[in-house]
């Protein structure tokens, strides 16, 4: 089973049209950013964007401290063919492939990647992030998540799900239905499943509570379209002070009853077994990560 090595409670999105906003996004306290080649760049520009974008990136220290992710264009398309020609080498730690529907399709795209990872330019095994936004990519979620081993996560993409089937965007019973599906299908697959964008960016309540029903539905993080974003998902998507509390009784708790060769037990008056002292260990270690990278 696969098993989540990178903190992205806060991904923002950055147009890679746009290289006078990179040195701002680095210095952010983004965990991770997200240079978009695809929907953010007119087809006119792509060209050129990859080239301020590869310049960047070859420029980069060695360690940022951020998840690197570049979004590229549609597996099938011209202009994926040169992304991958562009990027290949450079540092990135993910590469996040938009309109994911057939498994098969995820596979060639992830060989044409690894094709790129020439012996002078190391990819340095680069993950893929999918994103779910689509019909039928909702429906192969499950087939999706567990396609090939570089796959690291799925992601939603909410207008492109559900614009062109008039479902409101404020229907929060179809949004909670397509993130079960989702993260079910990520944790089937061992994998994190990440929230997508919330365009209203002046309505920061409105983002906090998406960011909060989306760590209910077990998300690792969320989408940043705006700096003003970071701070509220890097706070919802870490575990506050009472859940790392309750977590390291029960993992306390757990090594006794361990030792003493009991499956399930008491802790506070709550019965508990394997399920959630492997939930418990997950939430402690994730509060360690944070406040080492913090």
């Amino acid at each position: 089973m696969k098993t989540m090595t990178m903190l992205m409670r806060s991904k923002l999105f950055v147009p890679a049209s746009r290289p006078e906003l990179f040195g701002k996004a680095l210095a952010s306290a983004a965990d991770a950013l997200s240079f978009d080649l695809e929907d953010a760049v007119a087809e006119s520009q792509k060209s050129q964007a990859r080239i301020d974008l590869a310049a960047f990136l070859l420029g980069l220290p060695s360690t940022t401290g951020k998840t690197i992710v570049v979004r590229v264009n549609a597996f099938g398309t011209q202009e994926f063919d040169a992304d991958v020609a562009a990027l290949g080498g450079l540092p990135i730690d993910v590469i996040n492939l938009p309109m994911a529907e057939d498994e098969d399709a995820v596979v060639q795209a992830i060989a044409r990647i690894e094709h790129s990872e020439t012996p002078d330019r190391p990819q340095r095994g680069v993950k893929v992030l999918l994103n779910i936004e689509t019909p039928r990519g909702l429906r192969k979620a499950a087939e999706l998540a567990a396609a090939h081993p570089r796959v690291m996560g799925l992601q939603v993409g909410y207008a492109d799900l559900l614009e062109p089937c008039g479902i409101g965007r404020s229907d929060s019973a179809a949004v909670a239905h397509i993130r079960l599906v989702i993260r079910l299908a990520a944790a089937e697959a061992g994998i994190p499943a990440y929230d997508g964008a919330f365009a209203a960016v002046k309505n920061v309540e409105g983002y906090r509570a998406e960011c909060s029903a989306a760590k209910q539905h077990g998300f690792a993080g969320k989408s940043c379209i705006h700096p003003s974003q970071i701070a509220v998902a890097n706070q919802i998507f870490m575990p506050n002070s009472d859940e790392i509390a309750w977590a390291r009784k029960v993992v306390t708790a757990a090594a006794e009853a361990d030792a003493r060769g009991i499956g399930a037990y008491l802790v506070d008056g709550h019965m508990i077994d394997k399920p959630f002292v492997e939930r418990a260990r997950a939430v402690v270690a994730l509060a360690q990560r944070t406040k080492q990278d913090s």
